[in-house]
């Protein structure tokens, strides 16, 4: 056992402990849930078909006005390890690219601040992100080496008043959020909502983004997601990750794309989709009350059914409670 290992675990049991907390009292500026929001579920069974095709399908389902717009793809790309089930996939990236500016918008870029490794660049080599992007001639942003503005939160779970963000998120017209679909062995899951972590930069809040962890996962990301709206969500699932994640659980395939206008429907489905119950994950529970729509029953199911990977998504010992069964 190593001693990344022995932090790693106590670490876990901690924000494990945190993540149990309820979220008492309401410390929200005011209640934004859409009346009804949309999710669409795709099929996609590897990243060589033509997934710019089939993502423009499903936006169309969406009637999206990008036109003239400054738009922001977030992915989630964590760390240099190639392997799909790590960060979201280049090739998806590039054809969501793409798909943007058809819709005729002014700009489209990248931009992500990794919380694992200091060297953004060496990130984008060794993932393959470096490459895609070059052939397809799509601008990267280290959000974790912006000139940064001061925000106001817009929530306070975490007792911040406020967060330093790059200029380059604050000033985007349409942020889509493009998680990898993954379990989380201090948040349960990362989604929509816990990819942004990485517009909080690494050269004011440490890595990985320390200060919000010592704060609260579950708190940090509500506050974000409060603070910088999520337009869009595209999120890979074509391979999923399971048990130990962020970076050390295993490749687990549930062959999805999924779009969502609301990062709170995105995420609850998602976590379905896993076999979990998202209203036993915290940051969705929240978020609910005032951001997004997590009930079924508000949730437009566009292009496939919602079901639940059998069995469930394996997960650590604390977030046992989270499967169906």
């Amino acid at each position: 056992m190593t001693r990344r290992t022995v932090l790693a675990g106590s670490a876990g049991l901690a924000a494990g402990g945190i993540a149990s907390l309820p979220f008492l009292l309401p410390k929200y500026d005011k209640v934004r849930r859409p009346r009804r929001s949309r999710v669409a579920i795709l099929p996609a069974n590897s990243y060589f078909q033509n997934l710019e095709q089939l993502l423009m399908e499903g936006l169309r389902l969406f009637n999206l006005d990008a036109r003239g717009k400054r738009v922001l793809l977030k992915p989630n790309l964590v760390d240099y390890i190639p392997v799909s089930e790590i960060n979201t996939h280049p090739s998806l990236v590039a054809a969501a690219a793409e798909c943007f500016r058809r819709l005729g918008t002014l700009e489209v870029c990248v931009g992500e601040g990794p919380g694992h490794q200091h060297d953004t660049e060496l990130v984008l080599m060794d993932s393959g992100f470096a490459d895609k992007l070059l052939e397809h001639r799509i601008p990267f942003v280290d959000l974790n080496r912006r000139e940064l503005i001061k925000a106001k939160l817009r929530a306070t779970y975490t007792g911040l008043d406020h967060l330093w963000l790059p200029r380059a998120v604050v000033e985007s017209d349409f942020v889509v959020s493009m998680p990898k679909v993954k379990a989380h062995h201090w948040a349960g899951v990362t989604l929509s909502m816990k990819n942004m972590f990485g517009v909080v930069p690494g050269s004011k809040y440490g890595w990985p983004k320390n200060i919000l962890h010592w704060r609260g996962i579950q708190q940090s990301i509500v506050d974000i997601c409060a603070t910088v709206p999520i337009h869009f969500v595209i999120a890979d699932a074509i391979v999923a990750m399971e048990g130990n994640g962020p970076l050390a659980g295993t490749p687990r395939p549930l062959n999805r794309i999924i779009l969502a206008d609301d990062p709170v429907a995105a995420d609850a489905t998602c976590a379905r989709l896993m076999g979990f119950t998202p209203e036993r994950i915290p940051h969705i529970a929240e978020t609910a009350k005032f951001l997004g729509n997590a009930s079924v029953e508000l949730i437009d199911q566009l292009a496939q059914p919602l079901i639940a990977a059998d069995p469930p998504f394996r997960v650590v010992p604390e977030f046992q409670h989270l499967r169906l069964n």
